[in-house]
């Protein structure tokens, strides 16, 4: 698989081990481009399980022009979004070939909460649980953190669709 690289000791379909999912491998199970794809890497996946996304948090985002421009913070909406995008490439590569041409579509956010800002050099630590999945609906729990420290959480539910 293109883009990953499995542990050997465990075969395919859930609870398989997959070291990193690569930027390449991300654009091409979820539809987010710049500068609105708002993870780098996906790594410590275990298939069906939980996966960690990695968002290295630098002053070039674009978004830093407006919030703030003399006290850049990360705005707590794209926070979650790079939550919910580490979820969408965690279920997609989770469910394999048959999600190929299908979407993540997001159905609840709850429980959100943000401890503390996250700043310029900060590099977000995004661990997603699954909870449940029936059927297409999905539900994962998501801690993001900063040097291993939490700075927001959420549970999500999503649907998965055709694009």
């Amino acid at each position: 698989m293109e883009g990953t690289t499995s542990n050997p000791q465990n075969g395919p379909g859930p609870g398989k081990k997959l070291d990193i999912i690569d930027l390449a491998r991300i654009m091409h199970l979820i539809p987010h481009r710049y500068p609105f794809l708002l993870i780098d890497k996906v790594v410590d996946v275990v298939l069906g399980q939980s996966a960690v996304g990695v968002k290295n948090v630098t002053i070039n985002e674009n978004f830093f022009q407006g919030h703030f421009p003399h006290h850049p913070v990360m705005p707590g909406v794209l926070i979650i979004e790079s939550m919910a995008q580490t979820a969408a490439v965690f279920v997609v590569e989770t469910l394999g070939p048959s999600a190929h041409g299908k979407v993540v579509y997001f159905m609840s956010i709850d429980n959100a909460k943000f401890r503390r800002p996250v700043v310029p050099g900060d590099q977000l630590r995004i661990q997603v649980t699954k909870e449940r999945a029936r059927g297409n609906v999905w539900k994962m729990r998501a801690v993001a953190r900063v040097d291993e420290t939490s700075v927001a959480e959420a549970i999500y539910t999503a649907m998965i669709m055709d694009r």
